[in-house]
């Protein structure tokens, strides 16, 4: 009987660490980093793409303003959560225009929430840098623009 009770535990806190990852990722899209912030027992993003780690409330922060300084309207959409015994895995469209072409982009992405308890200890990302750059450049000007360009 005792196996019982400890599956109702483990599915409880499985609800609740899917509550904690919706919470997180709504208040990220309300740009809300104060409660985004308290889903952490300590704040820690990994990007792994970049291989850039931002630990501690500070670092966290300082990402969210530089983040949302390139793309301010940046938010998550289509979340499809799954669960693993100490993670909520989180696959979702990454969406965003860039402040400074104002092309726009989406990307799939996997976030893996790794929990101790009922808090946060590290969200790492896994994302395709490249497709989300080719997105938001420029269109390059072609050799026959370029050319008619400079002889008229």
């Amino acid at each position: 009987m005792s196996g019982r009770s400890d599956f109702v535990v483990d599915q409880a806190l499985t609800v609740r660490r899917i509550a904690v990852v919706r919470a997180h990722m709504e208040a990220e899209n309300d740009h809300d980093f104060d409660a985004v912030i308290a889903t952490f027992a300590r704040p820690r993003y990994e990007l792994m793409a970049t291989g850039l780690v931002f630990d501690g409330e500070d670092e966290v922060r300082d990402y969210f303003a530089r983040s949302r300084s390139v793309f301010p309207d940046q938010r998550n959409e289509n979340v499809v959560l799954r669960s693993a015994d100490d993670a909520i895995i989180a696959e979702f469209d990454l969406l965003g225009t860039h402040r400074k072409t104002g092309r726009s982009f989406c990307s799939r992405m996997v976030a893996l929430f790794i929990f101790d308890g009922d808090h946060i200890v590290c969200e790492r990302v896994y994302f395709d840098r490249t497709s989300i750059e080719n997105q938001v450049r420029p269109p390059s000007v072609s050799s026959e623009e370029a050319q008619s360009g400079s002889s008229g």
